[in-house]
């Protein structure tokens, strides 16, 4: 399996990775299961969080005795030192390993945010070997430009697609100047792209960066194991498949971060917001279920408060996004209410 080694860190990873939020939806044997399958199968590479509820946990019962293999990334998103630490202490019970191979910051918009204590607390841990490396994940494109320029960072952890902008991709082409590990998460656009043989090839052409690919069922590993076995080149029909996705996809779309929430209005607007591609690239009926369609009509009670606004790192009219979201809902109803 192809390797990539994460900028000035010198971890070498599988290109392929396992991103292991997703396993904390399946049962413990199951995800156990996935999880060694994905190792026998030449993943060498696994990202989880602290916050990814039992992730860790399963991550520990199945790979613990092939620990001196693999390469482990996890996360935190403590802000002081006490809470940082802790969450250091109960990662390394967890995953039954006395290191952690790369500690991140989780989801940082500002370096006001883990300035002080919360950094020295990840310094002081990897002093005493605790943890090896420190990154940081964000989908701030200006704190992420910033945090490269700097020598904090060994990892920079960011959402990259084919759906990316040119900004975005030059992220990734910086971070490689400046030697420091991209980690690509979010690589099929939160679910959006369903061609894993175009997000695939388009991944593979991307120097230095690797992607980690959620994964919950053994189908989806089996499908990347696949996939990395016999890699799709790029051709002329997985470039169609990019720019047809690119403009019906691209621009203004809703990458469904969560920055946004909470709503004070009880508006799920992570899926609400992006509701016009869920029902029409997955299947639909899900989304038309009674809890569904009082979570779509919530929007009406939308105050136009401008919170959500103010707090998207992609500078989405998030108001206007989900009145026309509604609007299309609608729509979309009356013409399939017979077939449900």
């Amino acid at each position: 399996m192809k390797t990539v080694t994460l900028g000035r860190t010198g971890l070498v990873v599988t290109k392929t990775a396992f991103g292991a939020l997703p396993v904390q939806r399946c049962s413990v044997d199951e995800g156990v299961r996935i999880l060694r399958r994905a190792y026998e199968g030449g993943i060498r590479y696994f990202d989880t969080a602290n916050s990814y509820t039992d992730s860790e946990e399963k991550l520990g019962r199945a790979l613990a005795d092939v620990r001196g293999d693999i390469v482990i990334s996890t996360k935190s998103m403590g802000r002081d030192h006490d809470t940082v630490r802790d969450h250091i202490q109960l990662s390394l019970e967890r995953m039954r390993t006395d290191y952690i191979d790369l500690f991140q910051f989780h989801l940082v918009s500002a370096w006001e945010e883990v300035d002080g204590g919360a950094y020295e607390a990840a310094l002081e841990a990897r002093e005493k070997g605790y943890i090896r490396h420190i990154g940081v994940t964000s989908h701030s494109l200006r704190f992420a430009l910033e945090a490269v320029e700097t020598d904090r960072f060994e990892t920079m952890q960011y959402p990259l697609s084919y759906l990316s902008s040119d900004e975005e991709l030059g992220l990734a082409r910086r971070c490689r100047e400046r030697d420091i590990g991209f980690i690509a998460m979010k690589s099929l656009a939160g679910g959006l792209l369903t061609n894993a043989r175009a997000v695939f090839a388009f991944m593979a052409e991307q120097d230095g960066v690797v992607p980690i690919y959620g994964i919950q069922t053994m189908a989806e590993l089996d499908e990347w194991l696949a996939l990395a076995a016999e890699e799709p080149v790029m051709d002329d029909g997985l470039r169609a498949v990019i720019e047809r996705d690119r403009a019906e996809l691209g621009g203004q779309f809703c990458r469904s971060c969560g920055y946004c929430m909470p709503c004070p209005q009880g508006i799920e607007i992570r899926n609400c917001a992006r509701m016009d591609m869920l029902i029409r690239r997955s299947p639909w009926r899900q989304w038309f279920t009674p809890e569904w369609r009082e979570r779509m009509e919530r929007i009406e009670s939308c105050i136009g408060c401008g919170r959500c606004r103010s707090r998207c790192p992609y500078k989405l009219d998030t108001p206007n996004v989900l009145k026309y979201m509604l609007e299309d809902y609608r729509r979309f109803y009356e013409a399939h209410k017979h077939e449900l």
